[in-house]
């Protein structure tokens, strides 16, 4: 032991409150390690047994979030580095590191060992206390700070999916719209041709079924019956001397156009022609107009979701249908859910019940969100929703066959801070921001059943609503 190092001890906040035997203790058995500028002490899930504190130098932390790193803090002469994974250790489980320790310059550091630790803690009561407050106060700091960015990175979560989601039918929008000026000259242009003698009757009355969205025959749902029909149009048209009959086919036995009812227009020649010239055109641009409109509502579909999925504009507590906040969230997830079956199981009449709506939609995305990761790392492909009322209970459970829990971690999954996850895919805060929204609406969170087979967790809510 050095005087430099017990004097050092004795300027620490986390040691402030010791007396002279518990900072000898500290002291024995430690050692010096130099660290130069830019390298790791211990990564973020590494498991250790020392605390170190920081004699010279500028030591950084960081942690992993939605892989990237995050500074958590920098660390000075006389900071505490690295003391959780101690305390929290035992022989049969050792803890992992919850942060990167890395020397911004070279550094000199002194190693406090856990035995030395675990003696104060076990003879001094006042330094357990002084120790306990400082761990306290930089644990929230730390949760408060990884929180902000876990919300934040499964807002941008969020906000890929729903680009994701409404990019395919702003495409089909855009390429339609392009498309529609030429159809629509077309179809001007065929009209023309029967400016002098109108359109023939057989003809206007299609032309207005398909203005009504309806069509003169139903068009075939296979593909090689759908061939079979193009095949016989475009042979009927040839035999009535139409050019270009091959352009024609297709259009128009997708509006419902077949050979029988072109034969059903009792015309020929030229009016024929120009007929099948008006038809072809009105089918093409009213298709782009039905795709124009598809993809709008579709666009304003997945808005309404996202809007409903974080209640913007209304009041915190209201009375919320748990239901459709399950399917507004599958609807923001669905570019992940794509290789997963999704099944609901709903009970009919369930009410409403007063609660926070954009919190228990958190709780939803945080339940689902691991599903998915637990199928995709085992391979599992089913998620299974079931929600009723169960007595003064609305229940929803939430079930994945993604290969279970283990054991040994399931009694800490809802801890702050604890993950299964590798550094920079999880950061602990899912299930713990899940376990805290529910609990305190009054309600309750945990896995109703695990094994090979998948998860099953359970989330209870009281349907009179959070308490006062």
């Amino acid at each position: 032991m050095t005087a430099e190092a017990l004097e050092l001890l004795r300027s620490v906040s986390l040691f402030s409150e010791l007396d002279a035997e518990d900072l000898e203790t500290l002291c024995e058995g430690s050692t010096e390690v130099s660290l130069p500028g830019g390298e790791k002490l211990f990564s973020e899930g590494d498991y250790g047994d020392e605390a170190y504190v920081v004699m010279d130098g500028v030591i950084e932390i960081t942690k992993r979030s939605a892989n990237r790193e995050i500074l958590v803090a920098v660390r000075n002469r006389g900071d505490v580095i690295g003391e959780m994974a101690p305390l929290e250790s035992t022989l049969l489980a050792p803890a992992p590191r919850s942060a990167t320790v890395l020397a911004r310059t070279d550094s000199r550091l002194l190693v406090i060992q856990k035995e030395s630790l675990d003696e104060v803690l076990d003879n001094s009561p006042k330094g357990s206390r002084s120790m306990f407050g400082v761990l306290l106060r930089r644990w929230r700091e730390t949760e408060s700070l990884v929180r902000h960015s876990d919300r934040m990175a499964q807002l941008g979560t969020l906000s890929a999916g729903l680009a994701h989601e409404i990019n395919n039918p702003a495409s089909a929008v855009k390429r339609a719209a392009e498309d529609l000026p030429d159809a629509v000259e077309a179809y001007a242009a065929a009209r023309e041709r029967f400016a002098a003698t109108g359109v023939p009757e057989s003809v206007a009355s299609i032309l207005q079924q398909m203005a009504a969205g309806e069509k003169p025959v139903p068009p075939p749902g296979s593909p090689i019956a759908r061939s079979d029909a193009e095949s016989a149009v475009e042979e009927w048209l040839d035999s009535q001397g139409v050019p270009d009959a091959w352009e024609h086919a297709s259009t128009l036995v997708a509006a419902g156009i077949d050979a029988g009812v072109l034969e059903s227009l009792g015309l020929e020649g030229e009016e024929l022609q120009g007929a099948v010239a008006l038809l072809t055109a009105a089918a093409a641009a009213q298709d782009l107009i039905h795709v124009v409109g598809e993809g709008a509502t579709r666009v304003s579909s997945l808005v309404k979701s996202m809007k409903d999925y974080s209640y913007l504009d209304r009041a915190p507590v209201q009375d919320v249908m748990v239901t459709k906040g399950i399917d507004d969230t599958l609807l923001i997830l669905r570019s992940k859910l794509k290789d997963i079956q999704v099944v609901t199981d709903y009970e009919e009449g369930i009410p409403a019940i007063p609660a926070h709506g954009s919190e228990l939609n958190q709780v939803w995305t945080n339940l689902i969100d691991n599903a998915i990761d637990a199928m995709t790392d085992n391979g599992g492909s089913k998620l299974v929703i079931r929600a009723a009322q169960e007595d003064d209970m609305m229940v929803v459970e939430i079930t994945d066959d993604g290969g279970g829990i283990p054991p040994e971690v399931q009694p800490r999954i809802f801890d702050a801070f604890f993950t299964t996850k590798p550094p920079g895919k999880g950061t602990g805060q899912g299930l713990g921001i899940t376990f805290s929204i529910v609990t305190q609406s009054g309600g309750n969170v945990f896995v109703k059943e695990t094994g090979p087979e998948g998860t099953t967790f359970r989330v209870e809510l009281p349907v009179s609503g959070p308490p006062e």
